[in-house]
């Protein structure tokens, strides 16, 4: 048993609240349970208890046995030298305030319905993949949607906080952070930190002025990715090799070749010198880019501003020297919607929370109409009975996996409080 299962009970008064007594035999009446606020100090603030004759208001404190006030040293503690009942699931010892006062203690599991600790019992025990693996079809739809938009926003804070770090590195200039994060996102998994670096060490101002000639700009971000370091005889990465260095130059920067980019297990699309060029011809074809996304409410819109292709050279090559066959090199569909989740979507809404403005329907209206991402997380709850029909279903499952299936936190989750309450 764990204490937040102890929480939920206090929470919701899922025992018998008529015949409490304390462990001195004093009767209980709650008038209120207090707030929980799961911040440091007592669980429970500012409650209001009746013990005995004297009502009283103050701070409960919840554990599994008494004992755990002094392994948590809360007797030092000067926070909670106002809590006026000490919860707990069994009472092994009295406990006292720093003034040697005795704090009231309520053994709980004298007063809860064995079928409650049966039920939280069943949810908790390990199953294949989650808790609640069986049980998640008799969730009620409406229940789930309003949990799941939860969710997404809980993963947009996350998301939107690198941007936030990004804004105060770049003097708030919005049109830097955007490409400092579709950089990123660019790279994937393997190269996104390297691409990101990349990005970071070029001024964006730069930028701006090279984007009228998109061979400067692959340039810039080939040579910073340290592909232009060797002799080739091919006459495309002279012609780079010889802007990128006039460039350092004019600019009077220095060669910042941050860590080896990274060709091993990816597909010959997804190669460095193919996603850098593609950023490249995107800045190039659109001038003032933030400007067009940042309120964009049309993937159509979205899909065409991100129509962009490799540079010439790249439709027979995916490294210099290399021919290869031929093949336009277009960003594609399933690549633009995984920057509407990762780039776009999360720059919206940071922006507009900088604005001060409310904007989560038409954010959760903008990602119902990417597909769904295709993953193994996804593939486990469609088994189970969850399937996605939108990228924003699929973001909401991933941040439900991630930071509250993995971390058990089933009482912290709209689906496990549900299946409890139903039980």
């Amino acid at each position: 048993m764990k204490e937040d299962f102890l929480h939920y009970l206090w929470k919701f008064k899922k025992f018998d609240t008529l015949n409490l007594k304390t462990s001195n035999g004093e009767e209980i009446t709650i008038v209120n349970i207090g707030q929980y606020l799961e911040l440091a100090g007592p669980d429970f603030f500012n409650a209001q208890i009746i013990i005995g004759n004297q009502k009283w208001a103050g701070n409960v404190e919840i554990h599994l046995k008494s004992s755990d006030w002094y392994v948590h040293h809360h007797e030092r503690d000067a926070a909670y030298e106002n809590v006026i009942l000490h919860v707990v699931w069994e009472h092994d010892t009295e406990i006292f305030r720093s003034n040697n006062t005795e704090i009231p203690v309520l053994e709980l599991k004298k007063y809860v319905d064995t079928a409650s600790v049966t039920d939280y019992q069943s949810l908790m025990t390990p199953k294949s993949w989650i808790f609640c693996e069986k049980q998640l079809k008799e969730i009620d739809g409406f229940a789930l949607k309003n949990w799941q938009e939860r969710l997404f926003f809980e993963r947009l804070e996350r998301k939107s906080k690198p941007i936030y770090e990004l804004l105060q590195q770049t003097n708030n200039d919005w049109e830097a952070v955007l490409f400092c994060l579709l950089a990123k996102n660019f790279g994937l998994n393997t190269n996104g930190e390297i691409f990101l670096k990349i990005a970071q060490s070029i001024p964006f101002s730069i930028i701006r002025k090279e984007s009228f000639e998109v061979e400067n700009l692959e340039a810039l971000l080939i040579g910073n990715a340290g592909l232009l370091e060797s002799e080739k005889e091919d006459t495309y990465f002279q012609d780079l090799k010889f802007r990128y260095f006039y460039l350092l130059h004019k600019y009077q920067l220095e060669k910042k070749i941050v860590e080896p980019v990274q060709f091993f297990k990816h597909r010959p699309d997804n190669f460095p010198t193919i996603r850098l060029s593609q950023l490249a011809n995107l800045y190039h074809s659109q001038q003032n880019l933030f400007s067009k996304i940042s309120s964009s409410d049309s993937v159509q819109n979205i899909y065409e501003a991100f129509d962009v292709s490799a540079s010439d050279y790249w439709q027979n090559h995916y490294k210099f020297d290399k021919e290869s066959p031929k093949k336009k090199k277009k960003l594609s569909k399933s690549f633009i919607d995984l920057i509407i989740i990762n780039t776009i979507i999360p720059l919206q809404f940071a922006y507009a929370k900088s604005q001060g403005k409310e904007i989560s329907e038409d954010l959760i209206q903008l990602l119902n109409e990417v597909a769904p991402e295709k993953n193994a997380i996804m593939d486990k709850f469609s088994s189970f009975g969850i399937k996605s029909k939108s990228a924003f279903e699929t973001q909401s499952l991933l941040q439900l996996k991630n930071e509250y299936c993995n971390k058990s936190r089933c009482l912290d989750c709209a689906i496990g409080m549900e299946l409890l309450k139903k039980s």
